[in-house]
C-alpha cells in the first residue's frame, strides 16, 4: 500500500471510512427510526446493526405483516453490500414449475417456451442481497439446490452445463413453524441450519403496542399526501386503535388508515370492526341440558361456530379481499363463496362496492 494512505484510529483507509460514513448515514436516515418504536423493536434494530455487515445468513421470523420485509431491507441498507442490488423473491407467489427458472434462470431451448437465455434472481442479486420471503414454500427439489448454492455460491442455469459464481448475501423469512415443518419432512433438516446462521424473530404489533399510534401518524401522513387529503383521526378513533387486536400486524394497520383517508365513512368502518370483534371474543359457555341436545349435535355446533368466527376473522383481516383469504384459508375460491353464504357473512357497508 502507498506511504501516503491514511489510516483512521480502527485501521481503515480514508476512503474506507468515508464510505462506512456514507452507509450509515443512510441507514440511520431511512431505517433506524422505523425500528425505534418500542423495546422489542429496539432489540430488533440492535441485532441488525451488530451483523449488518457480516455476510451471515439471517433467517427472519414472525407473523404476516409484522415488517419482515423492512428489517430485510434495514439489514442491506446498512451493510457494505447496501450499493448493489437488493433483491426480493416470494416462493409463495411463483408457481412451482417456474420457480427454479425464476431464481437460477435458464439457457435457451431448456424447456418448452424458452426462446433465449434468462438470467435468474441470484445473477441479478451479484454483490448485493437476496430475499427469500415465505421460504418455507420452497419446493423440496429446490431446496437441495438451494443448500448446495449456499455452500458454494455457485449454481447452473436451468438446461446449462457450465457454472456460474456469485457473490451475495442471503436473508430469508417465514411465517411458519420451520421446526413443525422440519418433523413432517417438508423442509431439510441442512437447509434449515445453513438459513439459520443469524435469527431475529419480530414480534406481533399487538406487543409493541407503544408503536400504534406512531405507525398510524406515519401512514396517515403518507397517505394524505399521496391522495391530496387533509385527514385527521379522532380522539376516539386513536383510542380504538390501541384497543384493536391487529391480527394482520402492521400490513393490516397501514390498509385501515389508508381506508380512512380515502373513504368517508372509513373511521365508522373501523368502529364497527372494533364492535364486531369484541361480540365475537369468546364467553362463558352457556348451560345445554343433554336431554335435549346430543353429544353429536353439539360438536357440530361448535365446529359451525368456529368455522364461521376463522372466516370472519381473516376476511376482515384482509380486507375482504376473497382472493387472498381463499389462499390463507388454504381452499378453492368457490369454497370459500360457498362457506361465505352458508355462514351467512356479509362485508362492512364501506366494502360492499367490491
Amino acid at each position: 500500500m502507498s506511504p501516503q494512505t491514511a489510516f483512521d484510529e480502527d485501521g481503515r483507509t480514508a476512503t474506507e471510512a468515508v464510505t462506512q460514513t456514507i452507509r450509515g448515514a443512510r441507514y440511520l436516515a431511512e431505517y433506524a427510526p422505523l425500528l425505534d418504536g418500542s423495546a422489542g423493536m429496539r432489540a430488533v434494530r440492535a441485532m441488525v446493526e451488530s451483523i449488518a455487515d457480516t455476510d451471515a445468513t439471517v433467517l427472519l421470523r414472525g407473523e404476516s405483516g409484522v415488517g419482515k420485509d423492512l428489517v430485510a431491507r434495514a439489514i442491506h441498507a446498512a451493510s457494505r453490500r447496501c450499493h448493489g442490488a437488493f433483491i426480493k423473491v416470494n416462493c409463495a407467489a411463483i408457481p412451482q414449475e417456474l420457480l427454479e427458472s425464476e431464481l437460477f434462470g435458464h439457457e435457451k431451448g431448456a424447456f418448452t417456451g424458452a426462446h433465449r437465455r434468462k438470467p435468474g434472481q441470484f445473477e441479478y442479486a451479484n454483490k448485493g442481497t437476496i430475499y427469500l420471503d415465505e421460504i418455507a414454500d420452497l419446493p423440496l427439489a429446490l431446496q437441495a439446490k438451494l443448500l448446495h448454492v449456499l455452500q458454494d455460491l455457485r449454481f447452473s442455469r436451468v438446461g446449462g452445463q457450465g457454472m456460474l459464481d456469485v457473490d451475495i448475501r442471503v436473508v430469508a423469512a417465514t411465517n411458519r413453524d420451520l421446526e413443525h415443518a422440519l418433523a413432517r419432512g417438508d423442509f431439510r433438516e441442512d437447509l434449515y441450519y445453513r438459513l439459520n446462521v443469524v435469527e431475529i424473530s419480530i414480534p406481533p404489533l399487538r406487543d409493541r403496542k407503544e408503536e400504534i399510534l406512531l405507525l398510524a401518524a406515519r401512514f396517515l401522513a403518507k397517505f394524505n399526501e399521496q391522495d391530496g387529503r387533509n385527514k385527521e383521526l379522532s380522539p376516539e378513533t386513536r383510542a380504538r386503535l390501541l384497543e384493536y387486536s391487529w391480527r394482520g400486524n402492521v400490513r393490516e394497520l397501514e390498509n385501515m388508515i389508508r381506508r380512512m383517508v380515502v373513504l368517508q365513512d372509513g373511521e365508522q368502518a373501523f368502529e364497527h370492526l372494533v364492535v364486531r370483534c369484541r361480540q365475537m371474543e369468546p364467553s362463558a359457555p352457556r348451560s345445554t341440558s343433554l336431554s335435549t341436545e346430543g353429544l353429536r349435535d353439539i360438536a357440530r355446533r361448535g365446529s359451525q361456530e368456529a368455522e364461521r368466527k376463522a372466516l370472519a376473522e381473516v376476511l376482515e383481516r384482509v380486507q375482504w379481499n376473497r382472493a387472498e383469504a381463499a389462499r390463507l384459508l388454504k381452499v378453492s375460491y368457490k369454497t370459500l363463496l360457498n362457506k361465505i353464504a352458508e355462514r351467512r357473512l356479509k362485508p362492512p357497508p364501506s366494502l360492499q362496492f367490491g
